[in-house]
């Protein structure tokens, strides 16, 4: 039946795009639609959308708003299509990714196979080591300003293929719902479409990293998404830099962020000038100068290095609160493990990468909240905070792999 459509493709590739969207979960759109919802009638609803991609007849719906809060204030605006929507999506993204990956550069790091943040975190902190000095920049409001003309121009370069221009046209424009009124776009595309993060990074590789290769190939530089670093020799290198960047994202209809966007002077032991910002925070971590120890020698020195920044411990913390654990006396300690677990295995993975003992604070903060959870739960230790403190401790001991961070010895305080 397929050959009998303007447009061939695969429904075993909008069954793929299915399962990928399943694994990756998230919320309804417009239409109100669950993934369990879209379920109950998976192959009516997948036949669908293969039929109307296949035709040329799929309509994007517009995209939900969301405002979810920012960790340094603030909010985000999330665009969040319907289910079925995120699997049109998925199907255009499998086929394009592979045509594109090959031609991004090394140091792009963000929302791409095989590449992640730890992996751009450990490679600045190796080039901070060797140049004094970095240029920290933030695109401002990336996702609802990229220029559609010049965004599908770069889009032509990579795909002969009619069906996928189409419907990525269709996405650019397809209206956005703010509080049940509808408002259509001219520029940009939704951050939190399935779609949206490759197209951005494709905007980027030719506003940005080809840019930075052909006009500035001896310096080093590292971006995710909108985050990015150059790795610069001097601070009038940073300044002519900051300069030409501001110029480029301009004409490529871009901004840099006013507050977000600074030159930073790498010091530590060996580097002690003394300037305004000696520090910057980058994909959750902070880098600045900090007691290290060589493990060849056994000696102490000051290193410029990254750990887990303050406001990401904050968050943690904040996290913790809201689950209210604490406050839970119907609870049994196995099901805070059970529940709790898989969030304090993701915060030791990510943020105990490099400079793990950072996560202490956030760690003492959590046994203390079991502490304040027995004190609920026993009225024997209700009164009693340095008691329920060594009961907690005791079952550490008994009990060292009931929580990931026990399981690694790091037990912090429990009073």
């Amino acid at each position: 039946m397929s050959k009998t459509k303007p447009f061939i493709i695969s429904k075993h590739l909008v069954m793929e795009a299915f399962k990928l969207v399943k694994a990756n979960q998230g919320g309804a759109g417009v239409d109100k639609q669950s993934l369990g919802e879209f379920e109950r009638n998976l192959k009516d609803n997948l036949y669908k959308i293969w039929n109307r991609m296949s035709s040329g007849s799929y309509i994007p719906p517009e995209v939900k708003a969301v405002e979810i809060p920012k960790k340094s204030g603030g909010v985000r605006v999330l665009g969040i299509p319907t289910v079925s929507d995120r699997i049109a999506q998925m199907v255009v993204k499998l086929m394009l990714e592979p045509k594109l990956e090959p031609i991004f550069l090394n140091d792009s790091y963000g929302y791409r196979p095989k590449k992640s943040a730890l992996d751009a975190v450990g490679i600045t902190r190796k080039r901070c080591w060797k140049t004094d000095w970095v240029l920290e920049f933030d695109i401002k409001g990336l996702f609802d300003n990229i220029d559609h003309e010049l965004l599908m121009k770069a889009v032509d370069l990579h795909t002969d293929i009619q069906w996928i221009k189409l419907y990525i046209k269709r996405w650019l424009v397809a209206s956005i719902n703010i509080n049940g009124k509808s408002i259509s776009r001219t520029k940009g595309t939704p951050q939190g479409g399935v779609i949206s993060p490759l197209l951005a990074n494709l905007f980027l590789h030719y506003t940005f990293d080809v840019w930075m290769k052909r006009n500035h190939p001896y310096l080093q530089w590292c971006r995710y998404a909108d985050d990015g670093l150059v790795h610069c020799n001097s601070e009038a290198q940073a300044k002519f830099i900051l300069n030409q960047l501001n110029k480029r994202f301009n004409e490529c209809g871009l901004e840099l962020h006013p507050t977000k966007t600074k030159i930073i002077y790498c010091k530590d032991g060996a580097r002690k000038g003394d300037y305004e910002n000696t520090s910057f925070d980058f994909l959750g971590y902070t880098f600045r100068k900090r007691l290290a120890k060589n493990t060849k020698r056994g000696t102490l020195f000051i290193n410029f290095t990254p750990a887990v920044s303050k406001s990401a411990l904050k968050a943690m913390r904040t996290k913790t609160r809201k689950s209210n654990f604490r406050n839970q006396s119907n609870l049994t300690l196995q099901d805070i493990a059970r529940l709790y677990n898989p969030v304090l295995r993701g915060w030791l993975q990510y943020y105990g990468k490099f400079y793990p003992s950072a996560l202490y604070p956030m760690l003492r903060h959590f046994n203390q909240t079991l502490v304040a959870w027995a004190r609920r739960k026993y009225k024997k230790l209700a009164r009693h905070k340095t008691r329920a403190g060594q009961f907690i401790e005791n079952i550490s001991k008994t009990q060292p792999n009931l929580f990931p961070h026990w399981q690694r010895g790091m037990i912090g305080a429990f009073a």
